[in-house]
Formats: C-alpha cells, sequence, structure tokens
C-alpha cells in the first residue's frame, strides 16, 4: 500500500474492525467477474479447514469471504471502474500507474 501511495481521496476500510458487507463484496464481484479472484487461498484457515482439498464453488468463495475478513485477497484496490487485487509485483504496478496517471 505505501509504494502505490494512495491519494487521500481514496478510502481504506480496515476489514478486521469494519467487516465488508455483502453489498461491498457484490461491488467487487461486478468488478472482477470472480469471488475466487477475490479469495485468499493463502489464508491459514484455507488449508485448517482442508478447503484446499474441497472443489469450492463460486457461492462457496462467496460464503468464506463473508464470514472470515482473512479469506478476502489484500490488498483489493477500486478505482473508477478499475479493480486490483492482491500484492503481486504486477498487481501493484498496474495500480501505481492506473492511480497515478
Amino acid at each position: 500500500m505505501d509504494e502505490i501511495e494512495l491519494p487521500s481521496a481514496f478510502i481504506k476500510q480496515d476489514i478486521k474492525t469494519d467487516p465488508i458487507t455483502e453489498e461491498q463484496l457484490d461491488q467487487l464481484y461486478n468488478l472482477s467477474n470472480s469471488y475466487e479472484a477475490l479469495f485468499n487461498k493463502r489464508a491459514r484457515l484455507y488449508r485448517e479447514r482442508g478447503l484446499n482439498n474441497e472443489n469450492l464453488s463460486e457461492d462457496d468463495f462467496e460464503e468464506l469471504i463473508l464470514e472470515q475478513y482473512t479469506f478476502l485477497k489484500r490488498p483489493v484496490i477500486v478505482n473508477n471502474d478499475q479493480i486490483f487485487i492482491g500484492n503481486s509485483k504486477k498487481t501493484v504496478a498496474a495500480a501505481k500507474e492506473a492511480i497515478h496517471s
């Protein structure tokens, strides 16, 4: 997040203390077209619950994200009609370019 240098107009939401709502998740889905793309498969609970051995549906991914904040891949940055999910170098560079151009 520091590398991207978000302008002050961006709203930051700490999903630990202010959980994502179903409406917000639906908005993210509309931009990404996939709950799986929003899902953090590196979350500790993903393996602890054996979810990595299950064939999860889009509905499952949606329910899990709403149930436990750690299942949402972070950060998620929405810039107008663009969405950037995760912190890979490619994603961070694309978000930075979109925000600062």
